[in-house]
């Protein structure tokens, strides 16, 4: 009896067979692209055709990062990857890793090789790389005179900061020659004396934009004396002129905003700053204003005439005080000596004398108060009232008198 096999055992065996050829594991394939979609997944679907034949593609999201170009129907290209089997349609289809535009490999060898080459030498080292001034006057443009480029550039400037100068050199982008004329704009605009340089163009394919990997390009941008701004329109890939320059911007128009401040902003960003340095000043006038406030009240409590005027106060009030005490113990004192007068008045000799009494003093002076002091023929003093007389003892009695 013959062997009878499912679909999906000859559809597994197939797919063995083109696993195990190592011929069809890393292949390029060359044709027209055909039946182009893009997936919302990120996977592109598409079909390579030439005279003889047609060819299922699949490019994953994951391996979409190393292309360049948005590709459509029409392209040629080269796509590289590997032929496998898709066991539940039974279908072999070129499962793409890489894609090149027809063409452009032997182009992309050549950047390499320059590039490697102009590392090698320094023109890409960072330390030479010049910063890009903030306020500029005066902006110099290397591109064609027609195209969106230019007026990307201009309508962005102009409108950031209308008080700009730009200068355009109309230079050759494409084409036999255009290296050499870009180089020559980049040397015409130095020796000008603008601020900053913008050196670009719009997007393309790797040939169109190969003068801007040109080594004369790389040079002139590399001698230049002011700083060159890349803006070669292509976002994912770079050329020569963007590793040489001392910035790079993936369009003309990111170009220009690189370049030229917002003059408004400026504008703006002067009144804020004004307004918080008003507001910094009034609140440190105030906060002086305060302080110099209460330094006046403790000088008033501290000076020298508030001290002097409280002291002549406190010397008013100790004066006021003694002049009281003086007076009440004036006011005692003659209270006391008037109590001593009357006292001491009743034992005065004048009071006495007043009486009707006598004071009798001896010829020395002496105070006669008994008759055994004197004796006949003595002369004595006799003091009274309103004056005093001589007289001569004539006789001496003792008499006995009560105590």
């Amino acid at each position: 009896m013959k062997n009878v096999y499912s679909v999906g055992q000859v559809n597994r065996y197939v797919k063995n067979m083109f696993v195990q050829d190592f011929f069809l594991q890393k292949i390029y394939v060359k044709g027209e692209v055909s039946n182009c979609k893009y997936h919302t997944s990120g996977h592109i679907y598409f079909s390579l055709k030439d005279e003889t034949g047609v060819l299922s593609c699949v490019m994953f999201a994951g391996h979409r990062r190393g292309l360049s170009f948005r590709m459509k129907d029409g392209d040629k290209i080269v796509a590289g990857g590997a032929v496998d089997v898709y066991e539940r349609d039974g279908r072999y289809q070129l499962y793409v890793k890489e894609i090149t535009l027809e063409g452009a490999g032997a182009l992309y060898e050549r950047f390499l090789q320059l590039k490697e080459e102009l590392e090698e030498m320094g023109m890409f080292a960072q330390e030479y790389k010049q910063p890009i001034p903030r306020f500029i006057k005066r902006l110099g443009v290397v591109t064609a005179p027609t195209g969106a480029a230019v007026q990307d550039i201009r309508n962005i400037s102009m409108r950031r900061n209308p008080y700009l100068q730009i200068i355009l050199y109309p230079a050759l982008v494409q084409g036999e020659g255009a290296a050499h004329s870009i180089a020559k704009g980049i040397r015409m605009l130095d020796e000008a004396g603008v601020d900053v340089i913008i050196a670009g163009r719009g997007g393309g394919s790797i040939e169109d934009l190969w003068a801007f990997n040109e080594e004369e390009v790389a040079r002139a941008i590399f001698e230049c004396r002011t700083p060159v701004i890349s803006a070669v329109g292509h976002e994912t890939d770079f050329t020569i002129a963007d590793f040489a320059a001392d910035l790079r911007a993936p369009t003309p128009s990111a170009a220009a905003e690189l370049a030229v401040d917002d003059y408004r902003s400026i504008v703006e960003a002067a009144a804020a700053y004004e307004e918080r340095l008003r507001r910094a000043m009034w609140g440190r006038m105030d906060l002086l204003r305060s302080r110099l406030s209460q330094y006046q009240m403790k000088l008033q409590y501290l000076s020298p005439e508030s001290r002097l005027r409280d002291n002549r106060q406190r010397l008013s009030d100790i004066e006021d005080r003694m002049r009281g005490a003086m007076e009440l113990r004036m006011k005692e004192y003659r209270h006391s000596l008037s109590i001593y007068l009357e006292r001491f008045g009743g034992l005065s000799p004048l009071r006495k004398l007043n009486q009707g009494y006598s004071y009798v003093e001896d010829a020395d002076g002496r105070t006669v108060t008994s008759i055994r002091q004197v004796k006949t023929g003595d002369r004595l003093t006799i003091s009274v009232t309103d004056g005093s007389m001589q007289a001569v003892v004539a006789d001496v009695r003792e008499e006995e008198r009560g105590q």
